[in-house]
């Protein structure tokens, strides 16, 4: 069996995802997933990331996250690869996976605690702290969820 690869030959994986991001077999029916080649402006990856956050989907929200990280300026890549990395972390714990869980945490949280402004309205002292969807959600200055 041959993989998926992008034209750089980096793998890819093609198989559907379940709404935590999980890989479904090749013939099931997956959510919606964001396309390899979303590279969105500061302002809407955190609308979007927001979006998916208020639907408990933190898995696609670093997917957004990552998109920005890998098209922003060199000066903004700490802030955009920590809030990914959080969104792996919280993905764990819809998982159940503790230890995975807070080893991306610790990642996202070490990343965003290099900043110290509000990029773009985000207190990324507050992401640093989040261990939770709520918690991310403030730190980006939007709602929780059922509010």
């Amino acid at each position: 069996m041959t993989r998926d690869r992008d034209p750089a030959g980096r793998a890819r994986n093609a198989r559907p995802r379940d709404a935590y991001g999980r890989p479904l077999p090749h013939d099931a029916e997956g959510v919606e997933r964001v396309p390899d080649d979303y590279a969105p402006t500061a302002e809407q990856a955190i609308t979007d990331g927001v979006e998916m956050l208020r639907l408990d989907r933190p898995f696609h929200a670093h997917e957004i996250f990552e998109g920005r990280w890998k098209n922003c300026p060199p000066e903004e890549r700490e802030l955009w690869q920590g809030l990914a990395q959080l969104c792996v972390g919280l993905t764990h714990l819809q998982r159940g996976n503790e230890r995975g869980a807070e080893t991306l945490l610790e990642r996202g949280t070490g990343r965003l605690k290099t900043i110290t402004n509000r990029p773009y309205g985000i207190d990324a002292a507050a992401a640093a702290q989040a261990r939770s969807i709520n918690d991310l959600l403030a730190a980006l200055g939007a709602t929780s969820i059922g509010t």
